[in-house]
């Protein structure tokens, strides 16, 4: 029980060595110098926005219209595919190529995207690797035009991230600005795929950057706006969605009946925003359990999609929940005449959940950003309807509401508050909804948190063992898991164990840290490093009279955050480690220690500056 295994000794020495080898090879650059960096990242972001449009209008045409072209608009509904029914394939073979892709050459690539940044910036050092901006290209591409229920928001976060984060290790940057240069690319992405310069701001300082200052700041702006006016150039100076200026009196106070209808679409969207996560993570964890392969999920899920974007189109003429839907929101948005009837409103609402869901469950490639402004755009334009039909005469409007609903439910799924309120208003240039949009977002929000804390990005690092801290803006060293810097080079011995035997012991190891058992249980723990040297120990003395019972019991997969919260609460001032599932931690289920001088080497390796 005494002994130490090599595998812990090795890692507990090595990753010191790898780290000072690093940290001499790094170089920061000057702020001006990083915003210079951060322009070549806005261009390349809105180029690869550029690009990808093309990409997916290419498979679009060919899936859908089988015909060679690099035009489609999404804003636009189509004519009838010539495949007839047999278009219900079309996200089948689609699906195939993107599991194809995903699985030769990038993993990474799967799935929506934003949750692979998070992952990048809180566990794996800023760093995105270079092949992953190609193969989300392709793959989303692929996905989007093929039909899946997804968004394009999501990849080209994760190109521009990719970018920047390839990059800034060509340059060698430090941590905090490869960080910085990765959200950059990021904002930046979803700046010029919306025509949102401060919605990508927004987003970068919202979900992204650890760190707001004007070190970190600045470059992101600079980023955003590059690509901004790049994609302006290229694709044009309209809004994301041309909607009519709304209805609401700029002179005069919104009348009470409708605020509080407002109001009612917060709170129902933040049911919905719960329930699109809930629902999202289950066909996540599901579908990876179906037998067969990753091949035959992904057929199994997509031939779910085509079927439920088909049999829209039997009923309504349209293929509705197929690819981005921004067609279904413009029209939406857009007109007042209901032709949209409240049973169709919640029948596309309840489609697109599911048919995004599976998409992404089975191996989709895409965003999950676009889905929920579909989402809530139906959603509110059936609130708005309802309030028509209730209130007659109250002002009550569809497509006011289904704007507001946009940004709920964007807010309430993402939990990025300021970043749905001002990208719808930046995506609709409707100035005159603001108050009511602020509210809704702020009860869709509020709603969402108190059914579920973890929102539709940090849910799958979460249930990957991966969480990250639900306050973004906080040190890094409070994400890394206990695994990552605890001290295994300890020893167990019962509390009758002389001193002076117990300093022999440790002496001949090198050890500091003994956890003391006594009758088949963990009794405490000392520290040798702080225990009274040899001469005044007495002869008498055993571990159990100088063990200190001052601590608290940690799993190795809990972050430091939450162990040093749980040392606070109960007035500790070290953890007992012990490996997952050990239920009753015994002594056998020791893993390692964490003490002061661990926190501090957290802090001193992973101090942001």
């Amino acid at each position: 029980m005494t002994d130490i295994s090599a595998e812990a000794k090795q890692s507990t020495s090595t990753p010191v060595a790898g780290a000072g080898t690093e940290e001499e090879q790094e170089r920061v650059l000057s702020l001006p110098a990083l915003c210079l960096v951060a322009v070549t990242i806005g261009v390349v972001a809105a180029v690869g926005a550029v690009l990808f449009r093309f990409m997916i209008a290419f498979v679009h045409n060919l899936a859908f219209n089988g015909r060679i072209g690099f035009y489609y608009d999404a804003n636009h509904f189509e004519p009838a595919s010539p495949w007839g029914p047999w278009v219900i394939l079309a996200p089948v073979i689609g699906g195939l190529l993107v599991v194809f892709l995903v699985k030769k050459f990038a993993p990474e690539a799967k799935g929506h995207g934003v949750p692979e940044v998070m992952y990048a910036v809180y566990h794996n050092n800023g760093d995105v690797r270079g092949i992953v901006a190609i193969v989300k290209s392709f793959a989303s591409a692929i996905s989007i035009g093929s039909g899946a229920s997804v968004g394009r928001e999501g990849p080209i976060i994760q190109i521009g991230a990719s970018f920047g984060s390839t990059i800034a290790r060509r340059l060698r940057l430090p941590r905090w600005q490869k960080i910085t240069m990765l959200a950059a690319g990021a904002g930046a992405g979803i700046a010029a795929t919306f025509n949102t310069p401060l919605g990508g701001v927004l987003f970068a300082v919202e979900l992204l950057l650890p760190e707001v200052s004007g070190r970190t700041f600045l470059p992101v702006v600079v980023a955003t706006a590059t690509a901004t006016y790049i994609g302006r150039i290229a694709l044009g100076l309209d809004p994301a969605f041309l909607v009519p200026l709304s209805a609401v009196d700029p002179q005069h106070a919104i009348n009470v009946a409708e605020l509080l209808g407002f109001a009612f679409l917060g709170l129902v969207a933040g049911v919905a925003s719960w329930a699109f996560i809930r629902f999202l993570a289950f066909c996540e964890d599901i579908f990876p359990k179906l037998p067969g392969n990753d091949y035959t999920r992904n057929m199994i899920g997509m031939l779910i999609i085509g079927v439920i974007f088909y049999a829209f189109f039997l009923t309504t003429g349209q293929y509705h929940t197929a690819g981005v839907g921004y067609a279904t929101i413009q029209e939406i948005v857009s007109s007042n005449d209901y032709t949209y009837t409240l049973l169709m409103l919640v029948a596309l609402m309840i489609g697109k959940l599911v048919a995004t869901s599976v998409s992404l469950g089975a191996g989709a490639s895409g965003g999950v950003f676009s889905p929920s402004l579909f989402i809530g755009a139906t959603l509110g334009g059936a609130v708005g309807a309802l309030g028509a039909w209730i209130f007659p005469g109250e002002g009550f409007n569809m497509a006011e509401f289904a704007v507001v609903g946009m940004g709920a439910l964007v807010g309430g799924a993402t939990g990025a508050s300021m970043t749905a309120i001002v990208m719808i208003f930046e995506m609709t240039r409707d100035y005159n909804v603001i108050v009511p949009l602020v509210l809704a977002v702020a009860l869709s929000v509020g709603i969402r948190r108190w059914l579920i804390t973890a929102d539709i990005y940090t849910i799958k690092l979460r249930n990957r063992g991966r969480p990250i801290p639900s306050v973004r803006h906080t040190n890094m060293y409070l994400v890394q898991q206990a695994r990552d810097l605890m001290n295994r080079n300890f020893v167990v011995l019962p509390a009758s164990t002389s001193v002076a035997e117990a300093v022999c012991i440790v002496g001949e190891g090198g050890r500091k840290h003994v956890v003391v058992t006594e009758n088949g249980r963990i009794a405490g723990y000392a520290r040798f490093g702080s225990v009274l040297y040899a001469p005044s120990i007495r002869a008498d003395q055993t571990l159990g009279d100088i063990v200190s019972d001052d601590f608290v019991v940690a799993p190795e997969e809990n972050i430091l955050n939450s162990i040093i919260t749980r040392m606070s609460r109960r007035q500790r001032t070290f953890a007992i480690v012990v490996r997952p599932g050990a239920g009753v931690p015994r002594p056998e289920d020791v893993v390692g220690i964490i003490d002061s001088p661990e926190i501090a080497g957290a802090v001193v390796r992973n101090h942001y500056s």
